[in-house]
């Protein structure tokens, strides 16, 4: 027996990948097995994972079945007390796993704990921006409003999985909040505030599946409220407002945006949540969205890579080093 099962899923991200292992190895806790599931890559994971010599390492590969297969495969393959997700380009600061288990070990009602999480670019580039969700305890009416919690940055009881299930790989968006939700209907969560994760923010590749997105999203939320007091049911019109808020930004970070869906969702979000419009994501929004239409894609990319930097230089004393990479 081990104490903590680390579950890698990787699909094609070799670029990042030896960096992405090496920042797990390195963990300062070492009580670990590490099961890496490769989702059916085609660049080469299989015969470079042979030249890592760490009886530690477990290597699955299987068909391309969607990263909530692979998670659901490393879940079952598992071993350990406590398991911990990373995706295959992500990293983890060294403290990472010893600082979630102290906490599990010390907080038997605590079902799931996670981090804070340091933003980096295509080019392992911190943007300056670190993610700070700051609610922990019983916090099910929170996060069934909106997800605050990245997979990478997620170490979960094996026994609370036992109670609640695994990932729903019918989904193809979301499948990790739907799993948070239901950990948080049944055990408290913690965070540790800290940006222990390094992760990486793609360009959207889900531009054309708007359709899918919301059956998704209406799926989650319907099975989380199916069966609460009738005085939560409000909760759920916010829960529609920032999911529709979520594909209005979706629309135009896409590589080819679709500013016209993006008024559309907004718009559904108003509707479902009036009081979103004062909220800081939606005044985010629509700046990012007007500027994009006034001044041009590439024109707002400089503007909004200017503003990191110089955000990046204040917050200099908040960002995660890369392990094994230098700036």
């Amino acid at each position: 027996m081990v104490k903590v099962s680390v579950i890698i899923t990787t699909f094609n991200s070799m670029r990042f990948f030896p960096e992405t292992l090496e920042s797990v190895l390195k963990q300062t806790f070492s009580d670990i097995e590490v099961i890496i599931v490769d989702d059916g890559s085609s660049d080469g994971i299989s015969d470079w994972i042979t030249s890592v010599v760490d009886s530690r390492v477990v290597f699955h590969a299987q068909s391309n079945q969607g990263v909530s297969s692979a998670r659901n495969t490393g879940i079952r393959l598992a071993r350990g007390e406590y398991i911990a997700f990373l995706d295959g380009d992500d990293f983890w600061a060294p403290t990472k796993l010893e600082q979630q288990v102290r906490v599990l070990a010390l907080e038997d009602e605590v079902g799931l704990v996670h981090t804070w999480l340091a933003l980096m670019d295509e080019e392992s580039r911190l943007t300056g921006r670190v993610m700070k969700p700051q609610s922990e305890g019983a916090i099910w009416e929170e996060i069934v409003e909106s997800n605050m919690i990245a997979c990478s940055s997620v170490m979960v009881r094996r026994s609370c999985l036992d109670v609640v299930g695994i990932f729903d790989s019918a989904l193809i968006v979301a499948e990790d909040w739907d799993l948070w939700i239901r950990v948080a209907a049944v055990c408290r969560i913690s965070v540790i505030k800290d940006p222990l994760v390094q992760y990486r923010i793609h360009p959207s590749s889900k531009s054309k599946r708007y359709p899918e997105m919301v059956e998704d999203f209406r799926t989650i939320i319907e099975r989380a409220f199916q069966s609460v007091p009738y005085d939560y049911l409000p909760i759920r019109n916010r829960s529609y407002g920032r999911v529709n808020l979520c594909i209005a930004w979706k629309c135009i970070q896409a590589k080819e945006p679709d500013f016209k869906k993006a008024d559309f969702f907004c718009q559904q979000a108003i509707n479902h949540y009036p009081n979103l419009r004062f909220s800081r994501e939606f005044i985010s929004f629509s700046i990012a969205n007007t500027l994009m239409q006034l001044v041009g894609m590439k024109s707002y990319v400089w503007c909004l890579s200017l503003f990191n930097t110089v955000r990046k230089i204040f917050s200099r004393n908040h960002a995660l080093s890369p392990v094994g990479h230098s700036s």
